[in-house]
């Protein structure tokens, strides 16, 4: 079975490389270890295969902005992984006067999971998720509050606790594959709800949550980006 696994991966690869010679070149860097990490460009790009119940997830990578992954996880329920590339910004809400960023992905039309942001801050005690798309039996954790546009986009907004941290989730109106959007803005206007305070923004990640992508999928970005 891991023969056959490693097998699809490789082609997963050949798939998402061919340049336009049509000569297939191998990735930078790959890895099928699910806390598989590698660090470039001040940038993190992890494997992150951390739900229960969780398949086989091969990452590949050849820079923080262009990667992905061969998924081939049960459908079931509970996300499976996170897969991301993600940024240490460490500044406090107050002191920032930019944060925003832009993504370009190729993701499949079966499946459950949603491309999204998440963002960390005062050590976890948030988490900020901005859903750009979804697939499937997903949703937010949390009870909608209001529909808002902000930051580029028109969102539903949920707000909730996952146990262990305050949960606020921007969900996209309308699925989009590319965009820009400025995340300094989101994080705004929560603080003028009052839902936090001058909060520390750690880390910026975004990826695709993955909840079932069952006989195996290819998940890809194709540029990526944060600028602050």
């Amino acid at each position: 079975m891991n023969r056959m696994r490693s097998a699809a991966v490789a082609v997963a690869l050949v798939g998402f490389l061919l340049g336009s010679t049509g000569v297939a070149q191998a990735a930078v860097w790959s890895s099928n270890d699910k806390w598989g990490t590698w660090s470039n460009g001040g940038y993190t790009v992890r494997n992150n295969v951390w739900g229960s119940g969780a398949g086989y997830q091969g990452i590949w990578a050849n820079s923080f902005s262009n990667w992905g992954v061969w998924a081939d996880h049960p459908n079931t329920g509970g996300v499976k992984s996170y897969p991301h590339s993600a940024k240490a910004v460490n500044r406090k809400l107050s002191a920032m006067t930019r944060l925003s960023s832009s993504f370009d992905v190729t993701r499949p039309g079966a499946g459950s999971y949603a491309t999204a942001y998440d963002i960390w801050a005062d050590n976890h005690a948030y988490e900020i998720m901005i859903w750009m798309n979804k697939q499937g039996a997903v949703g937010p954790i949390g009870t909608r509050q209001t529909t808002v546009t902000v930051g580029g986009h028109t969102w539903d907004v949920y707000r909730g606790s996952n146990g262990s941290n305050a949960v606020f989730s921007f969900v996209r109106t309308g699925n989009t594959n590319s965009g820009t959007v400025d995340v300094l803005a989101v994080l705004r206007w929560i603080g003028a709800r009052g839902w936090y305070g001058d909060v520390t923004v750690g880390d910026v990640q975004f990826g695709f949550e993955i909840t079932s992508s069952a006989g195996g999928m290819n998940f890809a970005s194709n540029s990526f980006s944060i600028t602050t």
